[in-house]
């Protein structure tokens, strides 16, 4: 990561959580599973790539779709 390129999008737990409709703890414990890759902050709080959540959520969205046809 270059510190001259343009910077992340970075979301809270809560904003993940929102997103995906769960709770945060949900989002924490996809974290520690490895299903989300998360930063953490200089005060120990994770932060999650918008990118990297959007891919996640298109992908969540699309094998939802599947099992309606």
């Amino acid at each position: 990561m270059s510190i001259h390129g343009e910077s992340e999008v970075l979301l809270t737990p809560a904003e993940v959580a929102s997103l995906f409709r769960v709770d945060p703890k949900t989002v924490t414990r996809w974290a520690k599973a490895g299903k989300l890759s998360s930063i953490r902050t200089l005060g120990g709080h994770r932060r999650y790539k918008e990118s990297e959540v959007r891919a996640l959520l298109g992908a969540a969205a699309d094998s939802s779709g599947d099992s309606d046809n």
